[in-house]
């Protein structure tokens, strides 16, 4: 992957106490994909899940997070870089680290859902589901607005 040389003031992580919740929650609780999230369930999705932060002087300024059993199976969830840092490739720092950390190569499958970064993630390796009639969901798009 090719990724632009990044600032020395930047620092990626997965140490859950470097996470800044109420940063995420307001990134998260303002996208398409998670409108309304209340914090707890934002808190129990980091405690649960491999999470990173990207931050630039110790600001949180990106984040994301793999659903993992880091043997068999992972999810890619809640990649997010701040506005006023997008176009830098941040984005594919944090799926890199998340690529790294899970054990990527190792497992037999990853999935994740999109609406409008498929780019971003064709350039790792994802492509459109090849049997999707093999895959059922139970989607409840307004749970958060309940």
């Amino acid at each position: 992957m090719d990724i632009h040389p990044l600032p020395n003031n930047l620092k990626i992580t997965d140490d859950k106490n470097e996470i800044d919740l109420d940063t995420v929650h307001r990134f998260l609780s303002d996208t398409y994909w998670s409108k309304d999230i209340p914090k707890h369930v934002v808190k129990k999705a980091i405690e649960n899940s491999l999470a990173v932060a990207l931050l630039l002087d110790d600001e949180l300024i990106g984040f994301g997070r793999a659903i993992t059993d880091y043997a068999t199976f992972a999810y890619l969830a809640d990649i997010y870089v701040a506005d006023k840092h997008r176009g830098q490739d941040y984005s594919k720092l944090i799926v890199s680290t998340l690529f790294e950390k899970c054990g990527s190569a190792n497992l037999r499958r990853m999935l994740l859902a999109t609406a409008d970064a498929h780019g971003l993630y064709r350039q790792f390796g994802f492509t459109d589901l090849a049997q999707p009639a093999n895959f059922l969901e139970i989607h409840q798009a307004n749970v958060y607005q309940r």
